[in-house]
């Protein structure tokens, strides 16, 4: 069987917001990549024994006293080197060039000169368009590397060392807006570095399937099921391990969407047929909830009580040893629980030691290397239908986040009637699949309207539809307006008590994606 993890590359993070989008480009090119903080030492470098190592970009400046460095023998050692934007300047700086703040900054798209289409930058054609985003360049390079690539106001946006593969581009080639970005980066894991690509989510399935064997032996599992895709798939996967040695919890907090109980239920006790444990606390969550309408306290309440009903339905089931959960790589890297990973804790994420040490299980987090866009992919390897592979992001604490002010059960049977709607239409447009995320939002205001020849004063509705390809940033999606006219009309005449309709224009930043 094929190591899939025998190929890797390190992305040394110096602070950069699109680092996880580095890793995930590389990813793309069939080839294992983690993220490790900045400072880690040559010689932790050395054991790791990576084909490259990508220096990420950050919000500081290299000549500052403070800025973050890293182990200057990184650069003593024989593997390829690629620095973006900070990292290039970092690079410059180790190697005697000069960087200083640049007179005219470049932010959002620019237009790159190729003067050496070799390498790096192979295949690429004279001139195409990149994104940066700095407000320092390098002024000067040193004897001991050319210049590759220019702007009209940054006369080195791409350079190489004259002997070493060590490589420099101001520009990020890891996001969208530089359309040949990805061939940028296949150019320096695959041609420089040498990789062949054995990153394959086939291999990882199998691999991990027998992992799984080996350290639950015979024992019993619980995973705790939301109706999302990371827990379906962590489930999907565990049922391939180890059979009916799984047991299902699925917590019914009356926060669900319109049918999810029942779409849970049907995949995982007849297309898995798993020992399926389903918990009825709608009116226990209701009750925690009443007279609550600070969004952080509803998310602390609901927490608690989904602790504590998953502990007493667990206790139930005999044998259990292992809990498994839908941990993914960047709530690692997010927590700062990875050994080699950056230090900061940027939250402690509900899926990284989310549940106590009391419960007396060990954990088994079998996506733990994982970003979603993969989760999805192992997801149709394991054969789960679709519906559940490409299912939008949905809260933790559900629609008590999308019910703002005080939770009923009146406000939530409203909500999930007005937000099936949305997403039934979203789903009839054949947009489903190329949104991020679409729901709706019941605000707690009332407004006069005319039904018939009555006057209302009903509640309204606000619709968020957004597209993003890491959540960390979001744009409104453009729909079109007969969408738009379906989902409000099908709203005001089939939900009752809702006479206004809204749609959400904000980008994060500055809103966030939900409304609490």
């Amino acid at each position: 069987m094929t190591d899939i993890y025998s190929e890797r590359v390190l992305v040394l993070d110096f602070g950069s917001q699109y680092a996880q989008l580095i890793a995930r480009r590389v990813r793309e090119q069939n080839v294992y990549c983690e993220i490790v903080r900045h400072d880690i030492t040559a010689e932790r470098i050395r054991e790791l024994a990576p084909q490259g190592i990508i220096l990420s970009g950050g919000p500081s400046s290299v000549y500052e006293p403070d800025a973050p460095k890293c182990d200057p023998a990184i650069f003593d050692l024989d593997i390829p080197i690629l620095g973006i934007c900070y990292g290039m300047q970092l690079m410059c700086e180790r190697f005697g060039g000069n960087v200083r703040n640049a007179s005219a900054r470049e932010y959002g798209h620019a237009h790159i000169r190729i003067s050496d289409p070799t390498d790096l930058l192979a295949g690429l054609p004279d001139e195409t368009d990149v994104w940066m985003s700095h407000g320092d360049q390098v002024e000067q390079i040193s004897g001991l590397f050319r210049p590759l690539a220019s702007t009209r106001t940054c006369p080195v946006a791409a350079m190489r060392h004259v002997d070493r593969k060590q490589f420099g581009i101001q520009f990020h080639p890891e996001v969208t807006h530089t359309p040949l970005g990805s061939q940028i980066l296949r150019n320096f894991v695959i041609s420089i570095c040498g990789c062949e690509g054995t990153w394959k989510l086939g291999d990882f399935a199998r691999e991990t399937i027998v992992r799984i064997r080996e350290e639950v032996g015979d024992a019993r599992v619980i995973c705790g099921l939301s109706g999302g895709v990371d827990s379906s798939v962590v489930a999907a996967l565990l049922y391939r391990a180890i059979g009916d040695q799984l047991s299902c919890i699925l917590v019914d907090n009356g926060l669900l969407r319109k049918d999810e109980e029942a779409a849970v239920i049907a995949e995982f006790s007849s297309h898995f047929k798993t020992d399926l444990h389903v918990v009825n606390a709608r009116e226990r969550f209701l009750e925690k909830l009443k007279g609550v309408s600070d969004p952080q306290e509803k998310r602390k309440r609901i927490g608690y009580e989904f602790i504590e009903c998953f502990k007493e339905e667990a206790t139930k089931i005999k044998d259990a040893k292992f809990l498994a959960q839908g941990t993914l790589y960047p709530d690692v890297i997010e927590s700062g629980a990875a050994v080699d990973g950056p230090a900061a804790v940027i939250k402690l994420h509900h899926n990284v030691g989310g549940l106590p040490a009391e419960l007396g299980f060990d954990l088994v987090e079998p996506l733990r290397d994982l970003f979603k866009d993969e989760v999805r992919k192992l997801g149709i390897e394991l054969g789960l239908p679709e519906d559940i592979v490409w299912r939008h992001p949905f809260p933790g604490p559900g629609l008590a986040v999308r019910c703002l002010g005080e939770v009923s059960e009146d406000k939530l049977a409203v909500l999930r009637e007005a937000d099936a709607i949305v997403v039934n239409e979203i789903k009839s447009a054949g947009l489903y699949r190329s949104t991020s995320q679409c729901f709706a939002v019941l605000l707690p205001v009332q407004s006069v309207g005319v039904m018939g020849d009555a006057r209302t004063y009903d509640n309204a509705v606000c619709v968020r539809c957004v597209d993003t390809d890491d959540f960390m940033t979001a744009t409104w999606s453009d729909l079109p307006y007969e969408v738009l006219a379906r989902i409000s009309t099908r709203i005001i005449n089939e939900v009752k008590g809702v006479n206004r309709v809204c749609y959400d224009i904000s980008t994060k930043p500055p809103a966030t994606i939900e409304w609490e």
